[in-house]
């Protein structure tokens, strides 16, 4: 059947059977041990799997393992791989690929920005990333079926770090020796393959038939690359799009369309949106007052209630969904009096003789650009700071923040496993290697190592919230937002699956 009507809120001609949604920024990688964005993701979870993932309860659950055992308190895992499963050229996987692709991805040549972080527990990642190995010593093959991973101690977190890209495997024979960097290199076991890219245009995946838990029910999925957010709406009305996540400004117009409003959703992320204050690049930020003054000047109400309608206020930097969430936290409360004081204390008051300071966000991003710009006007009215706002290309904004170039930027962080330590040591440890803040405490410190190395769950998360109380009055980011997505669905689509990440691989999604 084709489904034809050129109506406000109709379907223009569209083949049944595809799913089309647009991506909003160009994707950065085909490679699970590159990819460090949330948009990207999106793709290559489809393309690729792991051991164990996140399911439609937010509960992790056995994928390519099927089933999974800890031994030793939690210090040694125990995965049984399942068999017949298929990479897209036809050939079985076995635990010799996840060791292979867990080497690979440690590798000092291949200068992951994520896995010697997301599998640093495992015994040996260190010297390997270092090349004083050729093999992380805490991999183990016991035969093709079984793989055993020691870590260096007890980590309660350690099965969610097994949910991310960089432990899903990958086929050596595809790949070779460098990154993956073409279509053909991206070959996984996922339920659909990587058919084409045009760069800067569209990603084309198509059904794997072979896939193990039962083919896709959608015959191809069509990801055109949109930056711009009103095109997408427009594009959404006529058609031509599916499924769309709609910037903050576009919701009021669509909550008056009575055919659109039907379609519209609201789905809560386990993500925090913040200012990022970087040490490394300014110095003047290595002083705790001006950090502190700079997070109590910007008015976060504003920009979550009014600005971007009704966004949830984030006092911490640990996000609802999140086990240890503190719905009560109050944080560093708005208070130009108090950070006046502060930066007065620093040497600045009035702000004279504070340079001037960038704030950085990424291009295209409206809700972003919002957030800035109210940002730079608390900063300048209350603070009487200079500060200019630049938007920055997707791929040039993560390479800035990886070399620690950013002064203060709006970025966000998604949950990568629903547990504090993703939020908090993974991020702000002083030797952490996406601490790109150059954000110190040995209080902190303490804090966070003893509660990575413990299981119990009560006494964890006492030591987390201690250790998130010292990073929010520190000044270490400034949060402003949790995340809340707008999502529209056309009603010619069934079957989409969604948990607290996002949408899920699309194995079950039908369009008529």
């Amino acid at each position: 059947m084709i489904v034809a009507g050129c109506t406000k809120g109709g379907f223009s001609q569209r083949t049944p059977g595809v799913l089309r949604y647009a991506i909003n920024v160009a994707p950065t990688t085909f490679d699970p041990g590159k990819v460090q964005d949330v948009d990207t993701s999106d793709v290559i979870t489809n393309i690729y799997e792991g051991l164990v993932a996140y399911g439609e309860k937010n509960t992790i659950e056995p994928r390519i393992a099927e089933s999974y055992a800890s031994l030793d308190n939690g210090k040694t895992w125990v995965f049984k791989i399942r068999h017949g499963v298929k990479f897209h050229n036809g050939r079985e996987v076995t635990a010799n690929d996840f060791s292979w692709t867990l080497d690979r991805n440690c590798s000092k040549d291949l200068a992951s920005p994520t896995a010697p972080d997301y599998l640093s527990d495992i015994a040996g990642v260190e010297d390997r990333f270092t090349g004083k190995s050729d093999h992380i010593a805490g991999v183990k093959v016991i035969d093709p079926y079984t793989l055993k991973i020691e870590l260096d101690q007890p980590r309660a977190y350690f099965l969610g770090k097994m949910t991310y890209p960089c432990a899903f495997a990958l086929c050596k024979e595809a790949v070779g020796e460098g990154a993956i960097d073409s279509p053909k290199q991206a070959i996984g076991s996922g339920p659909f393959k990587l058919e084409s890219y045009a760069p800067q245009q569209q990603i084309n995946l198509v059904a794997n038939k072979d896939y193990w838990a039962g083919a896709p029910t959608v015959e191809r999925v069509e990801r055109p690359v949109i930056k711009d957010a009103s095109t997408r709406l427009v594009k959404f009305k006529s058609g031509d799009l599916d499924v769309l996540g709609l910037d903050r400004k576009d919701i009021e117009g669509v909550e008056q369309d009575p055919v659109l409003k039907s379609q519209l959703q609201f789905q809560p992320r386990p993500a925090v949106y913040y200012i990022g204050i970087n040490q490394h690049e300014f110095p003047l930020f290595q002083n705790r007052k001006v950090r502190r003054a700079i997070a109590m000047a910007i008015d976060r109400t504003r920009i979550a209630k009014d600005l971007l309608g009704d966004m949830p206020i984030a006092h911490g930097l640990v996000s609802p969904g999140v086990i240890g969430y503190r719905e009560d936290y109050q944080g560093l409360p708005y208070n130009p009096a108090g950070a006046r004081a502060e930066m007065a204390e620093a040497g600045f008051p009035d702000g004279k003789g504070f340079p001037q300071v960038e704030l950085a966000y990424r291009q295209g991003a409206g809700d972003s650009q919002i957030c800035c710009e109210a940002v730079q006007q608390s900063l300048q009215q209350n603070l009487k700071i200079p500060v200019s706002v630049k938007t920055m290309e997707w791929g040039a904004l993560l390479q800035a923040r990886n070399k620690n170039k950013l002064q203060l930027y709006f970025l966000s962080w998604y949950a990568d496993y629903l547990d504090p330590q993703n939020f908090l040591s993974f991020l702000f440890l002083s030797d952490a290697k996406l601490n790109h803040d150059g954000y110190k405490n040995a209080q902190f410190d303490a804090l966070c190592k003893q509660a990575d190395s413990i299981t119990d769950e009560s006494k964890r998360m006492e030591l987390y919230h201690q250790a998130e109380d010292i990073l929010v009055q520190d000044g270490a980011r400034v949060p402003i937002y949790y995340q809340k997505d707008a999502i529209l669905i056309s009603p010619r689509v069934a079957g989409v699956r969604s948990n607290l990440f996002g949408q899920l691989p699309n194995t079950a999604v039908k369009v008529h």
